[in-house]
């Protein structure tokens, strides 16, 4: 099964599409959308679309995962990260693709095994798990395999009823 996992953002979106049959995985592909900041966010929101639009059709993932927000002490930081993923979910829905949506802590339980994993070991374990000779780049690229991988992960228990 393919999977693209999304790390949203408005300033950066990171995108990871991987492929797993319960026992294997593979990454097929993952990067990042970027927006500068001075751009406006209207602008930068139909960036993340078109491109994220254009990964879909590029790469033909079968489901899709998304990360929640982690809310942040500032509240506007939060409102701005929201309108970044609600794009892109409205990118995956308008791909026909079904979403199931993880919090962080969720996606680190998934990948290291427990909720408290700091950014180094998640990315040692994604390196890991992907049999990559070098922890993927940039950071936003790594948590957005980081998702696909909790995804895959979570569709294997469904189907084994767990």
């Amino acid at each position: 099964m393919r999977v693209i996992g999304i790390d949203p953002g408005t300033a950066i979106t990171g995108w990871g599409v991987v492929e797993g049959d319960g026992s294997h995985l593979q990454m097929v592909a993952g990067g990042v959308i970027t927006t500068p900041a001075g751009m406006p966010l209207p602008e930068r929101l139909q960036t993340i679309y078109r491109e994220l639009t254009t990964v879909i059709g590029q790469w033909q993932p079968e489901t899709a995962g998304l990360e929640e927000l982690f809310f942040s002490k500032n509240a506007k930081t939060a409102l701005t990260v929201g309108h970044g993923r609600g794009v892109a979910m409205l990118a995956l829905a308008n791909a026909n693709l079904a979403i199931t949506e993880y919090k962080p802590l969720e996606v680190k339980q998934a990948i290291t095994g427990h909720g408290g994993a700091d950014k180094q070991q998640m990315q040692q374990m994604v390196k890991l798990l992907l049999g990559l000779d070098d922890i993927p780049r940039p950071d936003d690229a790594a948590d957005a395999l980081a998702v696909a991988i909790c995804h895959l992960h979570s569709i294997r228990l469904r189907q084994l009823g767990g």
